[in-house]
C-alpha cells in the first residue's frame, strides 16, 4: 500500500550502501538526513506556528487571569490564535506524517535486510555494537529512542490549553471551540505516547529501524530548538532552577 514510498527508500538505501563502504549504519543515517531535509517543507510552518505560540504564553496568561468562565477562555484564545495566524492543529500534521515515514522506512528496511544480499554478496549488518537486522540486546538504542523522543516531545509543548468540554449543539464559533479542544488533547497524549510507542518499537524490531528514530529525533530536536527555541523544555527548566536555590 505504501509502494509508492517504500519503492524509493530502498533504491537510495541500496545506492548509499554501495556507497558508503557497505556499512547499513552510515547508510541508515544518511537515509535518515535526508527524509528529514525532504520534509522540512511540512515541519517548518508547524515550528513557526509552535513559535508564535511560545511568544503568545504572556498573553495567554493574561487571558486566563482575565476570564474565569472557561467558554469565554476558550473564545479569546481563539480570538489570539486568529488575530496572529495561528493554526492549533499545525502540530499534528508532521506528528502523522512521521508515523507514516516509519512504516515505509520499516517495511524498506525489512525487505532489505531480510534480502541478506547485495550484488550477489552478503549484507553486512554490523555496526558498532548492532546487528542492525536484528533488536538490541542491551536495549540502549531503545532508551535513547524512547528518552530523545520524550525530550523532543517536552519540547514541542506551546502552552496551548483549552478547558471546555464539546457542546451538544454545535455552532460555527463552537466547532472552532472544539478544534481547539482537540489539539490540546492530541497534544498533551502525543507528549507521552509518541515515547512509549518508539521505546516498544525499538524493543522489538530490528535495530536499524531504532537507529533511525534516534537520529531523526535528534535531527528534529536540533531544528525545534533553532527555528522554536527550547519550547516547553523552558518551563522544566525553571523548575529545576527553582528546585536548586530552594535547596
Amino acid at each position: 500500500m505504501l509502494s509508492f514510498l517504500t519503492d524509493p527508500i530502498v533504491h537510495l538505501l541500496i545506492f548509499l550502501y554501495g556507497n558508503l563502504g557497505q556499512s547499513l549504519g552510515l547508510a541508515i543515517i544518511v537515509l535518515t538526513l535526508l527524509v528529514r531535509t525532504a520534509l522540512l517543507p511540512i515541519s517548518l510552518p508547524a515550528l513557526k506556528s509552535a513559535r508564535k505560540m511560545q511568544e503568545l504564553k504572556p498573553q495567554l496568561d493574561k487571558l486566563k487571569k482575565k476570564h474565569k468562565d472557561k467558554t469565554k477562555l476558550q473564545q479569546a484564545q481563539l480570538e489570539l490564535y486568529r488575530h496572529h495566524g495561528i493554526n492549533p492543529l499545525s502540530g499534528c500534521l508532521p506528528q502523522l506524517v512521521q508515523i507514516v515515514v516509519l512504516i515505509a522506512l520499516y517495511q524498506a528496511f525489512i525487505g532489505f535486510i531480510t534480502s541478506g544480499q547485495f550484488n550477489g554478496s552478503a549484507l553486512h549488518t554490523s555496526f558498532l555494537w548492532l546487528d542492525l537486522s536484528q533488536s538490541d540486546p542491551y536495549y540502549i538504542l531503545p532508551i535513547l529512542a524512547g528518552g530523545t523522543q520524550l525530550l523532543y516531545s517536552l519540547a514541542m509543548q506551546t502552552g496551548l490549553e483549552s478547558h471546555l468540554k464539546a457542546p451538544k449543539q454545535k455552532s460555527p464559533r463552537q466547532k472552532e471551540e472544539d478544534s481547539l479542544e482537540m489539539a490540546q488533547s492530541i497534544q498533551q497524549q502525543m507528549i507521552y505516547l509518541m515515547p512509549l510507542m518508539t521505546l516498544i518499537i525499538a524493543t522489538r524490531f530490528p535495530s536499524g529501524l531504532a537507529l533511525y528514530w534516534v537520529v531523526t529525533t535528534i535531527y528534529s530536536f536540533v531544528q525545534q530548538l533553532i527555528i522554536s527555541g527550547p519550547g516547553g523544555l523552558t518551563h522544566y527548566k525553571n523548575l529545576i532552577l527553582a528546585r536548586f536555590n530552594f535547596r
